[in-house]
């Protein structure tokens, strides 16, 4: 006879049986064919057969070097220099493409370069545009990440009050988080226009004129930095929301103790608020970091990964090469890196917020 226990434990499975059904189907089953299509030169459609490659795509995406040039000079040692003063350096090229000398830098080209003194030291790259993806990403989420969650909180500890119409802001501030990310980045794009855009006329109200009009997604300096910004403004609210349960669930007896001792709203915040949202510090911020990751209808939308591929993220270049350029090898590679990344940086973050007492 089956024991209350084995009953209660064979419905709980019952239940959650769809939809775990469904997660290995839509889930784990084709992230398990993409680690298998990785190793391979799998084309979406093409004639010519299937074949293992090994780490041939990862060398590919992954494929950096480094070579350091000093500037040319005369026959009597003088440095040459270009028609604007800077020195001239051997072309760059002449050595990334049959070189002897240098095997391990065939095929690289120039991903940016920096210059020590005189001389001039360049960062290459197999493939360029798979790395500025790469970079641009992080750069989100290092941005994202800090300033949404804090941001988050703050709008939080402010609707956190037993005041008439406090729900009314509540409501205001988690309404973007509904509407689709798709309209939301087609509002922006008209906000960040560079003729007629709200943004540039309201700078140029607001200065009299003096503030020069901005292509702000057009410009690679400022594609980007536009991108965060939308990004930030978009989905505060629901973290905002997290953050409120979390406050929701410290005892008011905690507060009502620290306000008879006479601790000052910093000292409550540091020694009964903050203690009590450790659990929830750590949820968001994993959130924060998964979705951050995730960034590409904003990208697809709004800039289709330029200017100057300024704008490219990890997972626009999944679907880009997956589907756009038919590569479906390269796109898998692509989702298995962003997924050893994205599980790396969620354990450290786990780490580095457990409680070590």
């Amino acid at each position: 006879m089956a024991s209350k226990f084995t009953r209660s434990n064979s419905a709980g499975w019952l239940m959650a049986g769809p939809a775990a059904f469904l997660m290995a189907l839509f889930v784990v089953v084709p992230f398990l064919f993409a680690i298998l299509l990785s190793f391979t030169n799998q084309r979406l459609v093409s004639p010519n057969p299937t074949e293992f490659t090994g780490l041939a795509n990862y060398q590919q995406l992954l494929g950096v070097g480094m070579i350091t040039l000093d500037p040319e000079r005369d026959a009597e040692g003088v440095i040459v220099r270009e028609a604007n003063g800077s020195p001239a350096y051997p072309r760059l090229r002449d050595l990334t493409r049959n070189n002897p000398d240098h095997p391990e830098l065939d095929g690289l080209r120039e991903w940016f370069s920096f210059q020590v003194g005189d001389s001039r030291t360049y960062v290459l790259a197999r493939d360029v545009v798979f790395m500025k993806a790469l970079g641009n990403t992080l750069v989100f989420v290092l941005i994202v990440a800090p300033v949404q969650g804090g941001l988050a909180l703050v709008l939080a500890l402010l609707i956190n009050q037993k005041l008439r119409g406090i729900n009314l802001f509540r409501a205001i501030y988690f309404m973007p988080v509904v509407v689709s990310i798709v309209v939301v980045s087609l509002l922006w794009r008209f906000i960040y226009d560079g003729n007629s855009g709200l943004l540039n006329n309201l700078l140029s109200a607001l200065t009299f004129g003096a503030f020069p009009r901005i292509d702000w997604l057009g410009n690679p300096s400022t594609a980007l930095g536009a991108i965060i910004a939308m990004s930030i403004w978009q989905a505060v609210g629901f973290h905002m929301v997290i953050w409120l349960s979390g406050l929701q669930t410290i005892s008011p007896t905690l507060y009502e103790a620290a306000s008879v001792e006479g601790a000052s709203p910093w000292q409550t915040f540091r020694y009964v608020t903050w203690p009590g949202l450790r659990n929830t510090a750590v949820l968001v911020l994993i959130v924060i970091t998964m979705q951050a990751f995730a960034l590409f209808s904003q990208i697809d939308v709004m800039t289709n990964g330029g200017p100057l591929d300024a704008t490219q993220t990890i997972v626009f270049q999944a679907v880009e090469r997956g589907y756009g350029k038919q590569d479906i090898s390269g796109g898998s590679t692509i989702s298995v890196i962003l997924f050893i990344l994205v599980l790396s940086i969620s354990l450290l973050q786990r780490w580095l917020t457990r409680d070590k007492r």
